[in-house]
């Protein structure tokens, strides 16, 4: 039971999250229905829980196996960037700023370019730590990293909870600056949080 228990809530969270994506799929801005907004939030907030808890118990019980070692991430990009990917979709446009001819569009605060920039880092810190662990260093998560990735868990479902009160922007504009600031500290902080491990990298192949 000890042993199976972390890898089985990493399992869980893949699960959430396509339970997560399949509600995001039934909302469009402004029609709603805003309770899957609300309903999203808390699936997102549990999954979002199973991945500190399956890494705290792996430790604790010191039964950290290879699957979870791969699996951990891949659950873990698979929610976020699938989060991010939704938020920044057709279902969050604002027709009436689309109308207007603004050039801020979406009722998420989230842009496609963004979703780029971070999956970019994404794929380059597991390439880094493809190469240098494929040379039998160890080269594990940085504490920025780990922090980037809390960051990200709890932007989600802020910005969901932010769209769920169905404000006008305009009229609460103090909604949409907590919003915009959310959104771009946690795109910068993604993008610093690949610092370290570039770093790391020079250090590990210098003379090579």
């Amino acid at each position: 039971m000890y042993r199976h228990l972390p890898n089985s809530l990493t399992v869980f969270r893949l699960v959430l999250a396509g339970v997560f994506f399949v509600l995001l799929n039934q909302y469009r801005y402004p029609a709603g229905p805003h309770w899957i907004l609300w309903f999203s939030a808390t699936i997102f907030t549990l999954a979002a829980l199973t991945d500190w808890l399956d890494g705290h118990l792996a430790r604790r019980w010191k039964v950290e196996t290879v699957f979870g070692r791969i699996m951990d991430p891949f659950c873990d990009k698979v929610l976020v960037l699938g989060a991010f990917i939704y938020l920044a979709g057709p279902r969050f446009v604002d027709p009436l700023k689309v109308e207007a001819g603004d050039f801020l569009t979406m009722a998420s605060g989230v842009y496609p370019w963004m979703i780029a920039v971070m999956l970019a880092r994404e794929l380059l810190v597991t390439g880094i730590r493809d190469e240098i662990e494929g040379r039998g260093i160890q080269f594990g998560a940085k504490l920025p990293g780990k922090l980037k990735t809390i960051l990200q868990l709890m932007t989600i479902p802020a910005i969901i909870v932010i769209v769920a009160l169905n404000l006008q922007f305009e009229s609460h504009r103090w909604i949409a600056v907590i919003r915009d600031l959310l959104v771009y500290t946690t795109v910068v902080v993604t993008v610093i949080s690949g610092v370290p491990y570039v770093s790391g990298f020079g250090r590990a192949t210098r003379g090579n």
